[in-house]
């Protein structure tokens, strides 16, 4: 399975009010496995960031004046996550602003473009109820290094979230794995066995065997102080 752990930076807090992406960071795992083939842009969003937002990020306009923008990048960042499984913590934002680019762009929305969006943020707040999800306090919970994060950053936010979702949903391979007519695996189909009509016969001790165990339970029976609770086998 292809997965794109997915992060943006944006101008502000509002796609509807005019705000811009300004940074997408792409993170590519394939069958749980970090590939290295990630995606990274910075983007001139022709605004300049709000002063909350610039101190999250850091990302000035003088910075990104010569950076292209997003309708320039559209097609290679569609191709690129074309229809993986897309992960991203808070779904919901990214998704939005993902969509206000593509539409100007004339582009279809982004969930039109890949196969699903899975929302991590949803996934903590089942995991751990009542405590604090952000990304920097799953980091911490699952022991995740985020020493180097002091400035938000798309790319390296996104890696963080790789090795937090590997983190949540270890030992999960087993109980999620599809078991429908057929599968895949290594790129080699794997059919289904159905053992439910399996009868599984039942085997008697023989003769050996049942004096073995007598002469066994007349050990433990001594050793115990007559204390074997099958007397009459003992």
């Amino acid at each position: 399975m292809r997965q794109i752990f997915l992060d943006t930076e944006t101008t502000g807090l509002s796609a509807d009010q005019g705000d811009r992406v300004i940074e997408i960071g792409c993170v590519e795992l394939f069958n749980r496995k970090l590939t290295g083939n990630n995606l990274h842009f910075y983007l001139n969003a022709g605004r300049d960031s709000h002063e909350d937002a610039l101190r999250i990020h850091g990302l000035t306009t003088e910075f990104l004046r010569d950076k292209p923008k997003f309708e320039a990048i559209a097609e290679e960042f569609l191709a690129y996550v074309q229809d993986a499984e897309i992960i991203i913590h808070n779904a919901p934002f990214d998704v939005g602003f993902l969509n206000a680019e593509l539409k100007r762009s004339g582009k279809l929305p982004f969930k039109e473009h890949v196969a699903s969006v899975v929302d991590t943020l949803v996934m903590a707040k089942e995991m751990f109820p009542g405590k604090r999800n952000s990304l920097d306090a799953l980091c911490t919970r699952l022991e995740v290094d985020n020493s180097g994060r002091t400035l938000h950053g798309a790319l390296l936010d996104a890696e963080l979230l790789a090795d937090v979702y590997i983190n949540m949903t270890r030992g999960q391979d087993a109980l999620l794995m599809d078991v429908g007519d057929s599968q895949e695996e290594g790129g080699l189909p794997v059919e289904r066995v159905d053992l439910s009509g399996l009868e599984l016969p039942v085997l008697a001790a023989n003769a050996q065997e049942l004096s073995q165990h007598a002469e066994v339970l007349q050990q433990i029976n001594k050793s115990s102080g007559g204390k074997v609770i099958w007397p009459e086998t003992a």
